[in-house]
């Protein structure tokens, strides 16, 4: 299942390490995050994003601390 999440981060790149970050969380299928539509789909199993998404965030962090995922 694919969700959508408003972002701010603060550059492309960034938004491509994020992005790279976040896959490698346990549980995800896919992400992608857009810098110009500060956008972030996640693809996994329905009954995980409660788990998945902090992790997400966390991994997010350590690449750009002052950004924001809006659940």
């Amino acid at each position: 299942m694919q969700k959508k999440f408003k972002i701010e981060v603060d550059c492309a790149n960034c938004a491509a390490k994020m992005e790279e970050a976040a896959k490698k969380v346990p549980g995800v299928s896919d992400v992608a995050i857009s810098f110009m539509s500060q956008k972030m789909i996640v693809e996994a199993e329905e009954s995980d994003f409660d788990q998945i998404m902090p992790k997400i965030l966390r991994a997010c962090k350590k690449i750009e601390p002052d950004c924001e995922i809006y659940l």
